[in-house]
């Protein structure tokens, strides 16, 4: 007898818990969907069609939760994106991209090594220029098809920023804003990095951070603002928001700082 199953994702808009497998999978992968009372995070997950199936919470309101990153960032150090041209550096789903339209950016251009992973509705955005399959490392100011960017946002993986900062200062206009996601497992010496990836050293993190500040400044970046990200990343590797401006040196003495910000960021993720 053949048991009948489905993906989950088809099932929960099947069952009419939501009107599209995107926004099903949205909900999925913030851990919001239990089968049988167990947490379910891949999309294309098999279930039995009898299975019991339970979402739980609110989903946010962006199509990936690295909007979410990009919303803590807008607020605490209070960006204004509002008519602005932005570069959305490793943009992925799109979690950055959908988080800055939705405060008033004039034009994204969201730029992924990657080919297939912007959400369907960005791609139907008119005011988003879609560079997928795109390296940013060689990316030239002609490369960009409409207006000079002012701001730019980064969250990369398997890369370190040192090799994004260099080509991004060729293709901002002086005094640019950069929100830059700092992911200490991709910053840190392999030796400094423990298993799965994870980095769980105060230590290391204050490290990662005090090199950061050196190698933004040696390309003309000043640090403005610094804090943790509201939410861990992949494998629960804590992660800092940075706020940079091109041709603005900081004014802030970040060796003195980061040791507290590194402390806030460990005692949010207790």
């Amino acid at each position: 007898m053949t048991v009948e199953k489905e993906r989950l994702d088809v099932l929960l808009v099947n069952k009419g818990y939501f009107t599209s497998r995107e926004q099903a999978r949205r909900s999925i992968m913030a851990g919001l969907v239990f089968v049988n009372q167990e947490r379910i995070d891949k999309a294309g997950t098999k279930v039995l069609l009898s299975a019991s199936i339970e979402v739980k919470g609110k989903l946010h309101p962006y199509v990936s939760r690295g909007g979410l990153k990009l919303e803590e960032a807008i607020k605490v150090f209070d960006v204004n994106l509002q008519g602005k041209i932005m570069l959305d550096i490793g943009a992925s789903t799109g979690g950055f991209t959908d988080c800055a339209l939705q405060h008033g950016v004039k034009q994204v251009y969201a730029i992924d090594v990657g080919y297939g992973q912007l959400a369907w509705k960005l791609r139907q955005d008119d005011r988003v220029v879609v560079m997928e399959r795109t390296n940013f490392r060689y990316l030239e100011p002609e490369n960009l098809s409409g207006e000079m960017p002012n701001i730019a946002t980064i969250d990369v993986s398997f890369i370190s920023l040192s090799h994004i900062l260099p080509t991004l200062k060729k293709l901002l206009i002086a005094g640019g804003e950069v929100v830059a996601l700092i992911k200490p497992q991709f910053e840190a010496g392999k030796e400094q990095v423990g298993k799965k990836g994870i980095v769980k050293d105060p230590s290391v993190h204050q490290q990662v951070l005090e090199r950061f500040v050196e190698l933004a400044s040696d390309q003309g970046f000043g640090l403005q603002a610094l804090a943790p990200s509201p939410i861990q990343g992949g494998e629960g590797n804590i992660e800092f928001l940075s706020y940079l401006l091109l041709g603005e040196p900081s004014q802030v003495d970040w060796k003195l700082k980061i040791p507290q910000v590194v402390q806030d960021a460990h005692a949010r993720f207790k």
